[in-house]
């Protein structure tokens, strides 16, 4: 499939799939998305309510490793230790990775060799990234995931349900709710009726919140 590298309305790049029109983040803005979703209404929203010393979130999409630079850019400011598992099953190439301006876009490039080093350490082992920051991808499907009340957070960033539904079901969010401790969050971007369905028939508590520019509507999904 045909994949592009394209600059989003923030200045940030994403990489584009013409065959889908699908991209891996928001055309309006893939680093102000990314902040809204999973820092505002997912990592903030758990430490508010909280207070963690430590927090494990997991990632449904590693993708670029935006979501998971951002966390470590915060996790180094607010001094908070954070253990961070991305899946994937397609992992962007080496190539794509060195066209990724999210240091600089996002204003950290102080942290540019660590955005690097997450993409180029093994698969399949937890490293420390940084003194709060430790991350493990996870090379596989979002099916596949058998982890039971281990998350705080999970981050689900699939691509949407108009090109990949079978990644928005109810069985695939009864492995989610699994794999969330209890009081755990689930955020994404996402707003159908569909999804919103899928989501409480397994279980979670779900509201609608304000989305990112250029989306009216997100959810969050709490597991009690």
């Amino acid at each position: 499939m045909e994949r592009k590298i394209i600059k989003t309305e923030d200045g940030s790049v994403t990489i584009h799939l013409p065959e889908w029109n699908e991209q891996y983040h928001s055309k309006h803005g893939a680093v102000q998305e990314a902040r809204h979703v999973f820092l505002k209404m997912g990592l903030y929203h758990y430490i508010e309510n909280f207070d963690p010393e430590e927090i494990s979130i997991l990632e449904i999409g590693f993708g670029t490793g935006l979501n998971a630079f951002l966390t470590l850019v915060e996790a180094e400011r607010i001094d908070l230790k954070i253990n961070y598992t991305g899946v994937e099953a397609y992992p962007v190439s080496a190539e794509e990775v060195l066209q990724l301006n999210y240091p600089e876009a996002s204003q950290a490039e102080e942290w540019e060799v660590k955005f690097k080093e997450m993409h180029t350490i093994p698969w399949e082992e937890r490293s420390e990234i940084s003194k709060n920051f430790s991350l493990e991808k996870q090379q596989k499907k979002f099916d596949e995931i058998e982890d039971k009340a281990l998350f705080d957070i999970i981050y689900f960033d699939a691509f949407g349900a108009r090109v990949q539904p079978e990644l928005w079901t109810e069985e695939i969010f009864s492995i989610m709710f699994k794999a969330l401790k209890n009081n755990g969050v689930l955020v994404t971007y996402a707003a159908k009726g569909s999804v919103r369905r899928a989501m409480l028939a397994t279980g979670f508590q779900v509201e609608k919140l304000p989305g990112p520019p250029g989306k009216r509507e997100m959810l969050r999904a709490v597991k009690k």
